[in-house]
C-alpha cells in the first residue's frame, strides 16, 4: 500500500503538472508520513543527495556550456564543419551532425547544442534549399551527443545515482565510441534522406579554408581536451577540472574570439544559475524519492519480476530499454537517472552487464526520449528555433529514431563498443 500511494501521487503530481522535482519531494513526503517515519529524514535526504562534493562539477560545466553558446564558438565549429564535410549529397544535414558532435563534445548539453547550432544552422539550411522538417529532425536527434560524448553532466548524475559504483573518468571514456558510432548511424540517415529528396551537394571550399577554419576552431575545441584530459590524466578531479574549463571558456570567449559581451556574460550566467538550480532541487528530492523505493525493496522485487518472466538476458534488456523509451517520453532525464539507475543497475549486473556498458546504454536511451513526444524537451526547442510545428516534423522524424535505435542496441549487445577504450586507457 505505501508504494501504490509513493507511485500513485507522484502520477497524479506529473498529470496535474506539477514540476517533476516537486512531484518527487511530495511523494517521498506523502511515504514517509503514510509509513509513520520521522518526516524530518525527508529533508535529511534532500540535503544528503545534494551534499555531494562530486555534484559541483555540475554548475561548472553548465556554466562553461553556456559561455561558449553566448561567445560565438558555436559558429567556429559550424564553419570548421562545413569545411570539413559539407561537399557531399546533402553536406548541411551531415555538417549538422558532425557539428553537434563537436559542439556536444564541449557543451554537454543537448539543450544548449540546439540552441546554439540550431539558431545557426536551420536557418542556412532553409535558405540553400532544405525542407524545414529535415533541419529541425537533424538538428533535435543529434543534439543528444552532447549527453553522450564527453563532458557531461548527465553521467555525473548517473554516477551518483550508481552510489559511486562507476567511475566518472572511466564513464567519460565509456562514451566516446558509442557517442561517435551514434553520429555516424545519424550522418548516414542524414545523407541517405537528403539523396532520396534530391538536395544538392556543397562546394568544397578549399584546403586552405578547411586549415584556416580549423585553427580558428582549435581553442574551443581545447576547452572538452581541457576538461576531459586533466581529469584522465590525474591532474584535476571532475570538479577541479569543470572549475578551469569554465574559466578557459571565459578567457577564450573574452582574449581570444573577443566575442561575449557584459550583455551575454549575464545571460550566460542567469541561464546556468538557472539551469543549476533545476537540476539540485530535482537531485536533492530524487534522493528522498529513491531512500523510499529502497525501503520498500523495489530494486531486488524488479530483479525477481524480470528474471521470473525469462531468464533470457537479451530478452531482459530489451524490457528493460522499453521501459527506459516509454518513461523517457514522459518525465526528464535527470530524475529517471536517478530513479531508475538503483532498479535496472542490478539488473545489468546480475545478468554480467558491466555498469559503465548499463550507464552509456540508458543514456542514450533517455537521450531518445529527448526527442519524442509528448515531452521531448529538445523536440520542442527544436521545432521553435526551426519554427515548425511539433506534428510535422514528427511526420518525418523516424528515420532518424531508427538510427538512434541502431546505435541503441549495438551498445546493448555488444560491450567492446562502451568498454574498450576506459579499459585500454582507464588504468
Amino acid at each position: 500500500m505505501g508504494l501504490a500511494l509513493l507511485l500513485g501521487v507522484f502520477a497524479l503530481c506529473v498529470i496535474i503538472g506539477t514540476p517533476v522535482a516537486f512531484a518527487l519531494g511530495i511523494a517521498a513526503l506523502s511515504a514517509f508520513w503514510y509509513e509513520g517515519l520521522p518526516l524530518l529524514i525527508v529533508f535529511q535526504r534532500i540535503v544528503a543527495g545534494v551534499n555531494v562534493f562530486a555534484l559541483m562539477a555540475i554548475p561548472f560545466f553548465i556554466f562553461a556550456g553556456d559561455l561558449m553558446f553566448h561567445g560565438g564558438i558555436a559558429l567556429r565549429l559550424v564553419r570548421f564543419a562545413q569545411a570539413a564535410v559539407g561537399a557531399v549529397r546533402g553536406g548541411l544535414g551531415v555538417v549538422n551532425v558532425f557539428s553537434s558532435m563537436l559542439f556536444g563534445g564541449i557543451s554537454g548539453s543537448a539543450i544548449a547544442d540546439i540552441s546554439a547550432l540550431g539558431s545557426i544552422l536551420v536557418p542556412v539550411m532553409k535558405d540553400k534549399g532544405y525542407d524545414a522538417d529535415y533541419a529541425v529532425n537533424v538538428t533535435v536527434t543529434s543534439s543528444i551527443a552532447g549527453i553522450i560524448i564527453p563532458p557531461s553532466h548527465n553521467m555525473i548524475i548517473f554516477a551518483l545515482a550508481t552510489g559511486g559504483a562507476v567511475s566518472i573518468s572511466k564513464l567519460f571514456l565509456a562514451g566516446v565510441v558509442p557517442g561517435i558510432l551514434m553520429c555516424l548511424c545519424l550522418a548516414i540517415t542524414a545523407y541517405v534522406v537528403a539523396v532520396k529528396r534530391g538536395y544538392q551537394a556543397e562546394k568544397f571550399p578549399g584546403w586552405t579554408m578547411l586549415a584556416i577554419s580549423f585553427a580558428s576552431a582549435i581553442p574551443g575545441l581545447m576547452t572538452a581536451v581541457i576538461i576531459v584530459g586533466g581529469v584522465l590524466s590525474g591532474v584535476f578531479t571532475v570538479t577541479e577540472s569543470g572549475a578551469f574549463g569554465a574559466m578557459y571558456a571565459f578567457v577564450v570567449t573574452l582574449l581570444v574570439y573577443r566575442s561575449i559581451t557584459w550583455t551575454s556574460f549575464k545571460a550566460a550566467v542567469v541561464s546556468s544559475v538557472r539551469t543549476t538550480s533545476m537540476v539540485m532541487i530535482l537531485i536533492g528530492c530524487a534522493a528522498a524519492f529513491a531512500y523510499m523505493l529502497t525501503f520498500y525493496r523495489v530494486p531486488s522485487k524488479t530483479v525477481d519480476l524480470l528474471t521470473g518472466i525469462t531468464d533470457n538476458p537479451i530478452l531482459i534488456l530489451l524490457m528493460i530499454n522499453v521501459v527506459l523509451l516509454l518513461l523517457g517520453m514522459i518525465m526528464d532525464m535527470a530524475a529517471l537517472l536517478l530513479i531508475c539507475t538503483p532498479i535496472f543497475l542490478p539488473v545489468a549486473t546480475a545478468l554480467g552487464m558491466d555498469p559503465l556498458q548499463f550507464g552509456i546504454m540508458m543514456l542514450v536511451n533517455l537521450g531518445l526520449g529527448l526527442c519524442t513526444p509528448p515531452v521531448g524537451t529538445c523536440l520542442f526547442v527544436g521545432c521553435a528555433v526551426g519554427k515548425l510545428p511539433i506534428e510535422k516534423a514528427v511526420r518525418t522524424i523516424w528515420p532518424f529514431y531508427l538510427a538512434i535505435f541502431a546505435a541503441l542496441m549495438l551498445i546493448t549487445f555488444v560491450p567492446a563498443i562502451s568498454l574498450t577504450l576506459p579499459a585500454l586507457l582507464g588504468g
